[in-house]
């Protein structure tokens, strides 16, 4: 079992799926709650730092800090 990379409280960007078809927008979020692995990803519960709106999203689609 993998342990998770980000913790609670840590500021991340996330990077949507390319075909995500929920238009999760891409941007900063803040880790609210670790959650357990699902289909060999470790998933996050995150919330905007620009709005209210939380949401659930996959290590693979997390980064640390902004992009280049």
């Amino acid at each position: 079992m993998s342990s998770h990379r980000f913790t609670v409280g840590q500021t991340v960007y996330l990077r949507p799926a390319r075909y995500d078809r929920t238009a999760t927008p891409a941007g900063s979020y803040r880790i609210t709650r670790l959650l357990p692995e699902e289909s060999g990803d470790l998933q996050y519960r995150i919330k905007s730092v620009r709005d209210a709106h939380e949401r659930v999203a996959n290590e693979s689609q997390l980064d640390r800090g902004q992009p280049a």
